[in-house]
């Protein structure tokens, strides 16, 4: 069970996170180490410390594991301040960070490591099927702050588009994947780590708006799934690939669509009715849980009931 992350752990750490991983391992979605400091786990959004103190070893150790003993193996993912695992885990890096020319050149003296585990919660958007599909998938906005599921959601999605869903007659569609953290596929050497169906292809570590131009021009997809839209130039890139007859879904960061309303980025795509769905999330009842649905209008269709369990 989490093999792949045990595997980049020193043996003091390994011991320290043993019962977290085994016994907590469908609820376990961080593990923090920090040079001089206690190794901290996130369990159900609630941190946990242990009292080990990590040390530079076991910092050189985790790093000696990432880049198979040679560190400019990964010097491009030390530019970015992550590196994805076999599994699909992303380890985030901090440490002193050397610029050039007002760009980041490299991050030496990594004293901090945030592995965020990767879960691939198969089904999970079964229940957005009949609100995200009317004889084709729709334009389709997932919004939530941090931590409300919406990779794993977006990442669901991706599947069943791509395997599509033989007992209600909707075909598999092409879908393009531009996951420029290597978050939503989990690629590794460019192969994903998760499950999808076989009409899918992934641009990993690519820029979203550079990506979702590359992906049209040399793909032809049906659909572009992208992560954490903002940027102008990303608003842009998903502007030109809707007028290319491409139809996207992607996630922003927000509380609301308010909240979207109010980022000027953003908001032109709303003006412009590009997306007819908006899926806000939260993690009320765990990651995944569906608070409200809007249609094109920016009107209710769903609206989470006061009960417990409606979670996806």
């Amino acid at each position: 069970m989490l093999q792949e992350v045990m595997q980049v752990l020193p043996k003091s750490i390994e011991e320290a996170a043993s019962r977290y991983i085994h016994s907590s391992a469908n609820y376990l979605e961080e593990i923090r180490i920090r040079v001089d400091r206690q190794i901290e786990f996130i369990v159900n959004n609630r941190p946990y410390f242990h009292p080990y103190i990590a040390t530079k070893e076991d910092a050189l150790f985790i790093l000696n594991k990432l880049s198979h003993f040679s560190i400019y193996m990964i010097e491009e993912e030390l530019k970015k301040g992550y590196v994805t695992i076999e599994g699909g885990h992303r380890v985030g890096l901090a440490g002193k960070v050397i610029t050039e020319n007002g760009r980041v050149k490299v991050i030496r003296d990594v004293t901090s490591f945030n592995i965020r585990i990767a879960k691939q919660k198969i089904g999970i958007a079964n229940k957005l099927i009949p609100f995200l599909h009317e004889r084709k998938w729709m334009n389709t906005v997932l919004i939530g702050p941090p931590q409300t599921g919406k990779t794993t959601m977006v990442r669901d999605l991706a599947r069943i588009m791509s395997l599509g869903v033989a007992e209600q007659r909707i075909q598999p569609v092409k879908v393009g994947i531009v996951d420029e953290r290597s978050e939503i596929a989990g690629s590794v050497k460019g192969v994903p780590q998760h499950t999808f169906g076989t009409r899918l292809d992934v641009l990993d570590s690519c820029p979203k708006a550079e990506g979702m131009m590359m992906m049209i021009r040399s793909m032809s997809p049906d659909i572009i799934v992208v992560d954490e839209v903002g940027r102008q130039e990303d608003c842009d890139a998903v502007l030109e690939a809707v007028n290319a007859g491409v139809h996207v879904v992607m996630t922003v960061h927000g509380y609301d669509i308010e909240d979207l309303k109010k980022r000027p980025t953003i908001r032109e795509l709303l003006n412009l009715e590009v997306f007819q769905r908006f899926i806000v999330l939260s993690n009320q009842n765990g990651p995944g849980t569906i608070k409200t649905i809007y249609n094109e209008a920016h009107k209710r269709i769903y609206t989470q009931q006061a009960v417990e369990g409606d979670v996806i």
